[in-house]
């Protein structure tokens, strides 16, 4: 057995069982693939995949265990490696980072800018996209943090732990009906059409949630991903704004009047998660710590040697989190 090998299963997977679209991401030929997969099914004894002609259809069960393993393997490498280099150069390196629009637009740029700051020599990369591409791009390891609202309990193989609660605001246009209610409800915002988050992005489901007690259905007309988006699309006309807090800014918004919501949804918390098994670079402790300062490195170690999620969450219930 190779360590290659274990690698051309592993992206085999993560590709879809597309063996073309692997070698492509891989750089080298899907012959050569194929020949590999093979040899070490030879030597195992056992068909990882199922094929119908030349393609590859499905993971076999003994398949879906050995791909398992292969990838704690090759996580333990990098983990080597990552080891190794704290030792020889702890202050260059490379941080990936995959989160949503909200976070990287709004919660994330003075982290960054002090991270660089600190870290000149290390390569920071961030990718964007939805919440459950997010998670699994650490479950994958193809990024080193996820930080996302939703999704990351779908995944038991990251470390989630919660870095801050926020809520959402209404947005309207100056004069809009809704500025001249006192404390809005749900009833009065049920009245008008509503521009927010796609499902599955930045605690959509705690609007729908406080619909469904209501016993009301929102009128949905137009959403998006991006927070800037929606506030150009209220202004618009096209409905009234329902997004995070975080993404009004008073100075640059002037052109719109923001009215507190929190009273009527449930607080969203976003997580920071990674793998399990993960040897977390100094400068990765450092980033965690600067994005959410009650994650020390003392607690960020405590979490790590507890089980499950639920563990961690009792662990942070006694740990006052910040609101935004």
């Amino acid at each position: 057995m190779k360590l290659q090998q274990f690698r051309y299963i592993v992206e085999v997977l993560n590709h879809n069982l597309n063996v073309s679209a692997t070698a492509e991401s891989l750089y080298t030929s899907q012959p050569g693939i194929s020949k590999q997969v093979r040899m070490l099914e030879d030597e195992l004894g056992v068909q990882i995949f199922e094929r119908s002609g030349k393609h590859l259809t499905k993971v076999t069960p003994a398949g879906k265990d050995i791909i398992r393993i292969a990838a704690d393997i090759l996580g333990k490498v990098e983990s080597i490696k990552a080891v190794a280099s704290q030792h020889t150069h702890p202050s260059k390196g490379t941080l990936n980072i995959s989160t949503t629009h909200t976070q990287a637009r709004y919660a994330l740029p003075k982290v960054i800018k002090g991270f660089i700051e600190r870290y000149p020599d290390v390569s920071l990369n961030m990718h964007q996209g939805t919440p459950a591409q997010i998670s699994d791009s650490v479950s994958k390891g193809t990024a080193d943090f996820a930080i996302a609202t939703e999704a990351l309990h779908l995944y038991s193989d990251l470390v989630m732990l919660p870095c801050y609660h926020w809520n959402r605001s209404i947005i309207v246009k100056p004069g809009h009906p809704l500025t001249k209610v006192g404390k809005i409800t749900v009833e009065d915002i049920a009245k008008y059409s509503l521009v927010t988050y796609v499902f599955g992005f930045t605690g959509r489901s705690e609007l729908d949630c406080a619909f469904d007690e209501a016993g009301l259905e929102p009128k949905i007309v137009f959403t998006a991903t991006d927070a800037d988006v929606i506030k150009t699309y209220v202004k618009l006309g096209i409905g009234v704004g329902v997004l995070a807090t975080m993404a009004f800014d008073d100075e640059v918004d002037d052109d719109l009047v923001r009215i507190d919501a929190s009273h009527l949804f449930t607080s969203s918390t976003t997580k920071i998660g990674f793998r399990k098994g993960t040897f977390l670079r100094t400068y990765m402790y450092d980033f965690m710590e600067r994005f959410a300062p009650h994650l020390t490195r003392d607690i960020v170690d405590k979490a790590i040697m507890l089980k499950t999620a639920e563990e961690i969450d009792d662990m942070f219930k006694e740990i006052q989190l910040p609101t935004r």
